[in-house]
C-alpha cells in the first residue's frame, strides 16, 4: 500500500558494501524504497532498519563509487511489482525489470526496464455488471493471455465494498486504458485499469479465507505421488548435494504437474544453471496445453554474483505474482531454487549491520523469516467462493549435503512435505535420487488428503504405503547385515527382503524422465503398480540358496522395466505384463507347494 509522506532527502553517512547507513532529514517507514545518486544515475535501495534519525538500507545495485555525503531520496512506497496482462512468458530479475529488453551483457547500474508492455492491446470481456457490489480482487473483466482467462480484478490495495459505475464494453484496450469506474459509499470514485501494484513483501490476499489442502498435486513422479504425496496448495523442499539431479526433478515437476500457471524462482545459482532454465524452459513441450512450458511460466532469476539484496527480493517477487494469479482461481506452482542462496543473503545483512548471530552465523530470527514465507503458499477460497492454489517446493543446497544444517534444519519447520535427495542414490545412479526412508509428508496425516486418495487408488492405499516404506526398512537393515556377515552367514529370508526391496527401487522408486512413458505415471498406473506390488512383497517363494534369489528378483525387475516403458494397457504392456506373471509362477509357493 502507499505510504502518503512529502518527498524526504537524506545523506549517505556509511558505507559497509551493499549495506548504506543514511542520516535521514525526516521519518522513514521499515522496507521504504529509496534512491541513492551517483552521479548522473540513481541506485535502488530498501529501509531495512532504522536507529534513531539513521536508516540502514541495502542497495540492490554495486555500490562501488558511492561516497559518504551523496543525496538519497525517499520514495514513500514499499518495493513493489506490476501485475497485468503479460506476465507470462517473462524473464525477470528480482526488481522486475524485463531481462529481454537489457541491451548489453550485464546490467547497468542505475538502468530499470518495464516489468509490462504498457502500450500493448488486449481483448477484454467484461464480467462485472453495472451497480453491481465488488470488493479487492473481485473480476471486473478478463483478457486471454496465452492458455490463460487472465482476470482484471479490483486493485488489492483498496478496502471496503464498493459499486460499479462503470464498465468498458466488449473490446481491444491498452493495459493502461480505464477499462472500469468503481464508487466508494463515501462518493469517491476509482478509475481502474489492467495494470496495478503491489508491495512484494506483503502477502497479497484477495480471498476470504484459507482451507486446509484436500486434494493431490498429481506430479507423475511415483516416489512423490504415492509413497510422499504433495497436496495441491502444500509447502515441500528439497534439500541435496551438487549433482544429485534437483534441477531435473523441478523441470519434471513443473512440466507434469497438473497445474495452470508455473513461477521459477532462480535465486542465487550459479550463472550457468541459470543459462540453462532461459534456454530448455522454452523448448520444454507442455502435456498440458500441447504448446510450450514456458506459455504458461513466469521466471525471476538471480545469478549467485548479483548483489544479495536483490537476490533476496527475487522469492518475494515470484511469490507475489504466484498470488496475483491464484486471486483468479487459478493453480499455480512456484519452485524456488534455492533458498540456501536467499537465507545467505540473509545472513550477509546480518552479519553486515553486527546483528546477533544464530547457528552458522545465520540471523536468530531465520526459522521465523522462512515459515513466514512458505506460510503465503496455500489453497484459498476467493471472494466470488471459487478456489485458487499455490503449491510452492523449494530447493535447499546444504553444504557437503549436511542436511543438519541451520537452513534444512528451519525449511523443516515450515515445509509439509521434505525429498531429501541422496548423494549414494545419485552415485548409484538411482534416479530421482529421492530417500525414500529420510523423506516424509505430513499429508499422509491429513484425513481430506487420505480420503481423496482413497477414492482415486483404492481403499488400501495408505496401509499399502506404510507396508511399503516399512519394506525398504527392512531391506536396508538386511543389505547391512549381508554386507557385514556375508552373503553365507545369513538366513535366505534375509536375501528376499533385500531384493523385495530392490524390487520397489526399481519398479517405484527409479523412473526415467526423459523416456515419454516411464516420465509421467497416472493415478490409474499407480494404482496397478500398488496392488501389483504388493501382491509380489506377500508372496512366499522357495529358494535353495542366496544365488537363486538375485537371479530370480532381477528377471522380475527386467521384466517390469519393459513394462514401465510401455504405455498403460496397450497390447505391448498385456504382453510384458503376461511375461511376468510367467515368471511369477516359477518358485511361487502355494499351500506350501512350489508350483512350476
Amino acid at each position: 500500500m502507499k505510504i502518503k509522506m512529502p518527498i524526504r532527502t537524506g545523506k549517505v553517512k556509511a558505507i559497509v558494501s551493499n549495506l548504506v547507513i543514511v542520516a535521514a532529514d525526516g521519518t522513514v517507514a521499515q522496507n521504504e524504497i529509496c534512491h541513492i545518486r551517483l552521479g548522473e544515475i540513481f541506485l535502488k535501495a530498501e529501509v531495512i532498519k532504522i536507529v534513531g534519525n539513521d536508516a540502514y538500507v541495502q542497495v540492490f545495485e554495486s555500490t562501488r563509487g558511492l561516497k559518504v555525503d551523496d543525496e538519497v531520496i525517499f520514495q514513500g512506497h514499499l518495493l513493489e511489482v506490476n501485475l497485468g496482462p503479460g506476465l507470462l512468458t517473462k524473464k525477470y530479475d528480482g526488481l522486475q525489470n524485463d531481462l529481454d529488453k537489457i541491451e548489453n551483457i550485464f546490467l547497468n547500474r542505475g538502468i530499470y526496464s518495464e516489468a509490462l508492455d504498457m502500450n500493448s492491446e488486449w481483448d477484454f470481456i467484461p464480467l462485472s455488471k453495472i451497480s453491481e457490489t465488488v470488493v479487492a480482487g473481485s473480476w471486473l473483466g478478463e483478457v486471454k493471455e496465452k492458455n490463460i482467462l487472465h482476470k482484471i480484478m479490483v486493485p488489492f490495495i483498496l478496502e471496503g465494498d464498493f459499486r460499479v459505475k462503470k464498465i468498458a464494453k466488449t473490446g481491444r484496450y491498452k493495459l493502461t486504458d480505464t477499462i472500469a469506474t468503481i464508487e466508494a459509499k463515501n462518493g469517491s470514485e476509482t478509475e481502474v485499469t489492467m495494470v496495478q501494484r503491489w508491495p512484494i513483501i506483503k502477502a497479497l490476499k484477495g480471498y476470504k479465507e484459507k482451507i486446509r489442502p484436500y486434494q493431490l498435486l498429481e506430479t507423475g513422479v511415483r516416489i512423490i505421488d504415492m509413497m510422499n504425496p504433495m497436496a495441491e496448495g502444500g509447502t515441500g523442499f528439497i534439500p541435496g548435494p551438487f549433482g544429485s539431479g534437483k534441477t531435473v526433478l523441478q523441470h519434471a515437476i513443473a512440466r507434469q504437474s497438473k497445474v495452470d500457471v508455473v513461477v521459477v524462482v532462480a535465486c542465487g545459482e550459479r550463472a550457468n544453471e541459470i543459462v540453462e532454465i532461459f534456454t530448455e524452459f522454452p523448448l520444454l513441450d507442455d502435456p498440458k496445453t500441447g504448446g510450450k512450458l514456458i506459455d504458461r511460466t513466469v521466471i525471476i532469476a538471480n545469478t549467485s554474483n548479483m548483489p544479495v539484496a536483490s537476490r533476496q527480493a527475487s522469492v518475494y517477487t515470484g511469490m507475489t505474482i504466484a498470488e496475483y494469479y491464484r486471486a483468479m482461481g487459478l493453480k499455480v506452482l512456484v519452485l524456488a531454487d534455492s533458498t540456501s542462496r536467499w537465507a545467505q543473503a540473509l545472513r550477509e545483512m546480518s552479519n553486515r549491520m553486527e546483528e546477533l548471530p544464530g547457528p552458522d552465523a545465520y540471523p536468530m530470527d531465520l526459522p521465523a523469516v522462512i515459515s513466514g514465507f512458505y506460510a503465503r503458499a496455500g489453497q484459498v477460497k476467493l471472494v466470488n467462493d471459487s478456489g485458487g492454489s499455490i503449491t510452492f517446493i523449494g530447493t535447499v543446497s546444504p553444504a557437503g549435503g549436511n542436511l543438519k544444517e541451520p537452513v534444512t534444519e528451519a525449511t523443516k519447520k515450515a515445509a509439509h512435505s521434505f525429498y531429501a535427495l541422496s548423494q549414494h542414490r545419485a552415485d548409484s545412479k538411482r534416479y530421482p535420487a529421492i530417500d525414500a526412508i529420510e523423506s516424509y509428508s505430513k499429508f499422509l496425516d491429513y484425513p481430506e488428503l487420505v480420503t481423496y486418495m482413497q477414492q482415486t487408488i483404492s481403499q488400501n492405499w495408505k496401509t499399502e504405503v506404510v507396508k511399503m516404506k516399512d519394506r525398504l526398512f527392512k531391506g536396508h537393515e538386511a543389505m547391512e547385515q549381508i554386507n557385514i556377515l556375508g552373503d553365507d552367514n545369513v538366513p535366505l529370508d534375509y536375501h528376499e527382503k533385500f531384493w523385495k526391496s530392490e524390487l520397489i527401487d526399481f519398479v517405484i522408486l527409479q523412473q526415467d524422465a526423459f523416456d515419454a512413458v516411464d516420465s509421467f505415471t497416472s493415478l490409474e498406473r499407480l494404482k496397478y503398480m500398488q496392488d501389483k506390488i504388493a501382491e509380489i512383497c506377500e508372496v512366499s517363494f522357495r529358494f535353495s540358496n542366496y544365488e537363486e534369489v538375485g537371479v530370480y528378483f532381477r528377471a522380475i525387475i527386467n521384466a517390469w522395466k519393459q513394462i514401465n516403458y510401455a504405455p498403460f494397457q496397450s497390447e505391448e504392456f498385456k504382453g510384458f505384463n503376461r511375461q511376468l506373471d510367467e515368471i511369477l509362477k516359477e518358485r511361487k509357493q502355494e499351500n506350501g507347494n512350489v508350483t512350476v
